[in-house]
């Protein structure tokens, strides 16, 4: 089959490439934990906890990890298109497992109806991170 897939209902289409398949989902993952974090600020008393200091990343230590820990799908955007496929496909395997397990957990011990957004989030991008896993597992082999 040539890079143009052959397609019944007429309209032209391609392959995509897994380097970009990968870069793309870590995007939207990217997205989903911006509005997450924009949307909580609609919570009542959120904005009165961050000006308290009253959050989960109260500390200078607790606000540089969580620094890591989102830098990472961020990098991960860049790091699928340009890394080469074995080294590509094993971190892709690794974040994405990690990045389920940290989304599921979020999903399963946040309560309240103020957070029933973020549960959603949180669904949506454990569906996206083990598509990721998936996806890298199931990296073709070259001819």
């Amino acid at each position: 089959m040539s890079e143009k897939e052959v397609n019944t209902n007429g309209f032209e289409d391609f392959k995509i490439n897994t380097k970009i398949k990968l870069a793309a989902l870590w995007t939207s993952i990217m997205f989903c934990y911006v509005y997450g974090d924009y949307f909580s600020l609609y919570v009542p008393k959120k904005v009165e906890d961050f000006i308290s200091g009253d959050t989960l990343l109260d500390s200078p230590l607790k606000l540089f990890l969580g620094a890591i820990l989102m830098t990472i799908p961020a990098l991960m955007i860049f790091a699928s298109v340009v890394l080469k496929p074995k080294i590509n496909r094993w971190l892709n395997i690794i974040f994405g497992i990690f990045y389920t397990a940290i989304m599921l957990l979020i999903a399963f011990t946040t309560t309240g109806a103020w957070w029933s957004f973020y549960i959603f989030f949180a669904i949506i991008e454990s569906i996206l991170t083990a598509i990721i896993v998936w996806t890298a597992f199931k990296w073709p082999k070259q001819i």
